[in-house]
């Protein structure tokens, strides 16, 4: 599949360091006290909505995948982590072990 995008419609964004905690003030910060956020121009956030609004259903995307997915959380991958573990423990015990005699 080739797809194209025009140069005029290659729209970059900002990101800006924000503090992370409450007491700012009170330390000197480090990378880890700092937390980014992206200021995009709001063509490209009119562009990006009007698009996706059109095209919604169009668009798909994997059962594996749980965020920025309407609907599904965090909660949802721990419980299916869990219950695949649960169910390669269970066929693991059910299998039958040889040991070879000699």
């Amino acid at each position: 599949m080739w797809s194209y995008v025009p140069s005029g419609l290659i729209i970059y964004s900002y990101i800006v360091p924000i503090p992370n905690t409450k007491e700012h003030s009170s330390k000197a910060l480090t990378f880890d006290d700092l937390r980014g956020i992206a200021i995009s121009p709001i063509i490209a956030k009119v562009f990006e909505h009007s698009i996706l609004e059109r095209f919604q259903l169009l668009f798909s995307t994997s059962r594996n995948q749980f965020r920025f997915k309407k609907g599904v959380s965090c909660n949802h991958a721990v419980c299916l982590t869990r219950s695949t573990i649960d169910n390669i423990i269970y066929m693991a015990a059910a299998l039958p072990i040889s040991v070879p005699l000699i």
